[in-house]
């Protein structure tokens, strides 16, 4: 298995299809030694946007997550901050 990417595209995803591949990732990051992880899910009408952070929220492996900067992507993108092992 190859490393996982720093930042995860889950933009034009339906929410189920997003979620599925969010939470591989954020399994396959953690255990790839990852702290901090960029989740790009765009800005659209906000559904996948609001569906990420709700399950953002609720994951046993992110410790907090956050708006990225204007240079991060603004609303655009969560800055997730993984468990430490």
């Amino acid at each position: 298995m190859n490393a996982p990417e720093s930042e995860i595209m889950l933009r034009r995803l339906t929410v189920d299809e997003a979620l599925l591949k969010l939470d591989r990732y954020l399994s396959d990051s953690y255990t790839a030694g990852f702290y901090c992880v960029r989740v790009i899910h765009g800005k659209g009408t906000g559904t996948l946007r609001a569906e990420v952070r709700r399950e953002l929220m609720r994951h046993p492996l992110v410790e907090s997550f956050r708006e990225g900067d204007p240079w991060e992507g603004g609303a655009g993108v969560a800055i997730v901050q993984l468990s430490k092992k």
